[in-house]
């Protein structure tokens, strides 16, 4: 059977998370908890082998479960999180990881202290598409980085507890962190909301370092479209990351621009280069499969994921920082080190 893996919740992510952990070789969905008994009847119809409850002490406390997987509002994960912790039990929560930096540090204290595997979801760095993008990046065939400018735009899903930065944001914040390997430094943000309920459905931010690197984050509930998409930009070439594209989600630009400066006017020249476009082939395998199974290779081999507590802690970190700027018109808040 191997390690036996007990899920929180079975609503929006849920199902996908216990479909992909139902295909791993080696571990088994033993219970499964939700308050509510519809869903529960769902999952006896589909895996008549997984036991059901709305007791999420009775899954916490039963010996069939050696990890815990949380599919849960943000607002529940620190509880969540912590008793399973406690309870000698291994963790991946759903994304963003917890509601604060003091939280997410408690959680990763626990962790070690008992040591247990703590992992967060951040499903995009087990794609194919950032794992080119890094390639392409790590190699120098972009260059030095310049920018990284995300759009992540949609009409609708207004979250009750949560904006909108926290709801789309942490998806790109944990590529930024994947692929940049220097640390920022500060934030700027700025949102509003049309629902007069303090949750901004329309936020923008700027996510600062110490070199000439920057990135921004364009985030809406309220768009007439649907975009997801991402422009890298380095000194040799250009990435264009579509992740609404079928097949060509990643766009190689040979594209660019040199500059010198014109003592005589006393401004710059300008010269542009525009080249031909490569789109590289991407493996098609479900990137949550991947998150599921180095959540059991993480357990079995007693070593760090890809997206692990410190990768969550991040996110976090940025987000916290983003939402105080906002209550603050857009103030630069500084990173905590």
């Amino acid at each position: 059977m191997g390690i036996k893996i007990g899920l929180i919740g079975y609503g929006y992510w849920g199902p996908n998370l216990l479909r992909n952990f139902m295909r791993q070789k080696d571990c088994a969905v033993t219970y499964v908890a939700d308050s509510r008994v519809q869903r529960l009847q769902l999952i006896n119809e589909l895996y008549p082998s997984v036991k059901t409850t709305q007791s999420v002490d009775e899954l916490l406390n039963s010996s069939d479960v050696d990890a815990i997987v949380i599919a849960t509002p943000v607002f529940t994960h620190f509880d969540l999180a912590k008793k399973a912790l406690e309870k000698g039990k291994h963790v991946l929560i759903e994304k963003p990881m917890t509601a604060s930096v003091k939280e997410a540090e408690h959680l990763i204290n626990e962790a070690v202290k008992n040591g247990l595997i703590l992992m967060v979801d951040h499903t995009y760095l087990y794609t194919s598409a950032i794992h080119k993008m890094k390639e392409l990046i790590s190699d120098d065939t972009v260059g030095k980085l310049q920018y990284f400018d995300s759009t992540r735009i949609n009409l609708g899903l207004f979250q009750p507890d949560i904006n909108v930065l926290w709801d789309l944001a942490p998806h790109d914040i944990s590529i930024l962190n994947y692929l940049v390997e220097e640390k920022p430094i500060s934030v700027n943000a700025t949102g509003i909301s049309h629902t007069k309920n303090g949750i901004e459905n329309v936020a923008y931010m700027t996510v600062n370092y110490q070199s000439d690197f920057i990135a921004h984050f364009n985030c809406s509930w309220t768009s007439p479209v649907k975009v997801r998409q991402t422009l890298i930009g380095g000194d040799k070439k250009m990435i264009v990351y579509n992740d609404l594209e079928a097949t060509e989600k990643v766009k190689i630009y040979d594209t660019g621009f040199n500059h010198q400066t014109d003592e005589e006017k006393e401004g710059i020249l300008v010269d542009y280069r525009t080249g031909d476009i490569y789109i590289p082939k991407l493996s098609e395998l479900e990137a949550l499969y991947s998150v599921a199974k180095d959540f059991v290779e993480s357990i079995a081999s007693n070593k760090q994921p890809i997206s692990s507590a410190q990768v969550g802690l991040d996110v976090v970190n940025i987000l916290v920082a983003a939402q105080e700027s906002i209550k603050n018109n857009g103030k630069e808040v500084k990173l905590k080190s």
